[in-house]
């Protein structure tokens, strides 16, 4: 009877108003993975600008598996955490040669997909094919360990199966795909992690946490890692009207293109002797500004130089560019500062 009470309490509350955002306007399971794809680790109001030119550019998913990478990376520029965009991609693949286009309707091939885990399978299922599937994020995380008094350190196995077996339990087979959003959006405007609004809430009055006086406390999680600072030397090798930049291929940044740069805080001779490795030869010129990125485990601290090349010499996986090319370049939002830099020199 709690269980049944909960639910009715929470669709109630969702039905009687929540925010209206685009992708709760469909049941297009492609629309709806998008929206999932791009709400991780970052806020939806951030996220409706993106998704609705996202969509203008690829409305299918055939368009999405076609789309040249790079042009795929410019459209995701600035929303970060790259290897979601390349993730789509190879799932849009599988999904056009595995499943005629269209997105696979059972969980376990939803999960099957790059990028995919149990939450955003769940919250597909659920809302896209009305599948009674639990859609376990952080905010209904957040939602279920502090009405539970769930207070066993969350990420670990022990607790992530106690929450995804309760929040199972609580999904009504007749209104998943409501039930799924109206948790999300109680985690997002009313049981927030610093300030929630306990006085609104709908199930306020069955909350063991808050009736135990350790709703702030709730959900446990462990201690973070410090973040590691690391400088680096970030070189804007500028020749005849153009700058070079370098693709990078490695897992944090791989298929953005960056200006060529070194760990540490280096000398003029320095750089010039790491351009040389590259097979540039340069004379350095002068600063040209600092810079500081935040990565999820990693911090940045740019100096940032310019140097003039004689010749635009030929560079694995670089280009020259002028200020116009460099614009509809994907850049990771790391280089910002230095592109900006660039392109003031440029005159762009």
């Amino acid at each position: 009877m709690e269980t049944e009470n909960f639910t009715r309490s929470v669709l109630a509350w969702y039905d009687s108003g929540h925010r209206d955002l685009p992708w709760r306007r469909t049941k297009d399971a492609y629309r709806i993975w998008i929206s999932e794809i791009m709400l991780q680790q970052t806020r939806a109001e951030t996220v409706i600008s993106y998704y609705e030119r996202f969509l203008a550019r690829y409305p299918t998913v055939r368009d999405l598996a076609q789309a040249p990478q790079e042009e795929l990376l410019k459209s995701w520029e600035g929303l970060g955490y790259y290897s979601r965009a390349r993730n789509l991609q190879k799932a849009a693949q599988i999904i056009v040669s595995q499943y005629g286009g269209e997105l696979p309707t059972s969980v376990e091939a939803l999960r099957a997909l790059p990028g995919i885990g149990h939450y955003t399978a769940g919250a597909i299922a659920s809302i896209a094919y009305g599948i009674p599937a639990a859609a376990v994020d952080g905010n209904v995380e957040r939602v279920i360990c502090r009405h539970d008094a769930i207070t066993q350190t969350v990420g670990t196995p022990q607790a992530r199966r106690l929450i995804e077996a309760r929040a199972q339990e609580l999904v009504p087979p007749d209104r998943p795909g409501a039930f799924a959003n109206a948790m999300m959006e109680m985690g997002a405007t009313v049981c927030m992690p610093k300030s929630p609004a306990c006085l609104i809430c709908p199930v306020r009055e069955s909350c063991r946490g808050r009736a135990l006086g350790i709703e702030l406390e709730l959900p446990v999680k462990a201690k973070k890692k410090a973040q590691r600072v690391q400088k680096r030397c970030v070189m804007l090798v500028f020749s005849q009207g153009r700058v070079l930049i370098v693709r990078r291929q490695e897992r944090l940044l791989g298929g953005l293109y960056v200006f060529p740069d070194a760990e540490g805080e280096l000398t003029p001779s320095q750089m010039c002797s790491a351009l040389e490795a590259l097979g540039v030869r340069a004379a350095y010129d002068m600063p040209m500004g600092q810079a500081r990125h935040v990565f999820t485990h990693l911090i940045w601290e740019m100096d940032i130089h310019a140097l003039e090349a004689q010749e635009m010499a030929d560079v694995e996986g670089g280009q020259w560019v002028t200020a116009a090319e460099l614009a509809a370049l994907p850049l990771p939002t790391a280089v910002k500062k230095a592109r900006l830099c660039a392109m003031k020199r440029l005159g762009g």
